[in-house]
């Protein structure tokens, strides 16, 4: 199954975005650009290229390579409403951002491991492909055998579940390791400091 493995800290550095919890002590410390010469290259310039960097962040957020995210990008545009917002739903129904979201990982990354491990249940069928979109009425849970593991055991400790804010359109039940997708995601509950305009009009060139 092909994955973006690169690191995330210099993803974020080059992003200017911190993508992780860890890259917000690396990135305090260390700023700019990675690379021998970072420092010598300019941040501003284009609408093209404010576009372009735009795009590889939210893309680099969600964990995707340039072509699922090309295509997610094409079904968005052939969607009804607008495009930017039918993008962010489209992304935020991923399964790896559901199990994220949900409180039940740290991080995307990790919530994707999860998920091509098979250490959930959807509607009651074990799956492990990571892109699976969610619906209304759909049912994702841990595994029975899975939950008695120690990562599993430890949940609240780990990511800190059990206060978990559900959003409006998904119900987390952290002690049954249960979430129920009640609905579609909203806009504003979207990850914050993206402008999906700029991605619209990088793709529309």
């Amino acid at each position: 199954m092909a994955r973006d493995i690169s690191p995330i800290v210099k993803q974020s550095r080059r992003e200017g975005f911190a993508l992780a919890p860890k890259a917000h002590k690396v990135m305090a410390k260390k700023s700019g650009i990675p690379g021998e010469h970072g420092d010598m290259r300019v941040r501003g310039g284009s609408l093209y290229l404010t576009q372009l960097r735009e795009k590889q962040k939210v893309r680099r957020m969600y964990g995707l390579l340039e072509k699922q995210f090309a295509k997610l990008m094409k079904e968005a545009l052939k969607a009804e409403g607008m495009t930017g917002q039918k993008l962010l739903e489209l992304l935020e129904r991923r399964t790896d951002n559901v199990v994220y979201r949900a409180g039940f990982a740290l991080t995307r990354r990790q919530a994707r491991q999860l998920v091509t491990h098979g250490h959930f249940l959807l509607n009651g069928r074990r799956i492990d492909i990571p892109s699976i979109r969610l619906k209304p009425g759909d049912t994702l849970e841990v595994r029975p055998k899975s939950s008695k593991t120690e990562y599993f055991k430890n949940l609240s400790n780990i990511t800190g579940a059990a206060n978990v804010s559900p959003l409006s359109w998904m119900k987390v039940d952290a002690k049954k390791m249960k979430i129920e997708i009640t609905g579609l995601p909203k806009r504003e509950e979207a990850e914050p400091g993206i402008n999906e305009q700029l991605i619209v009009e990088y793709y529309s060139r």
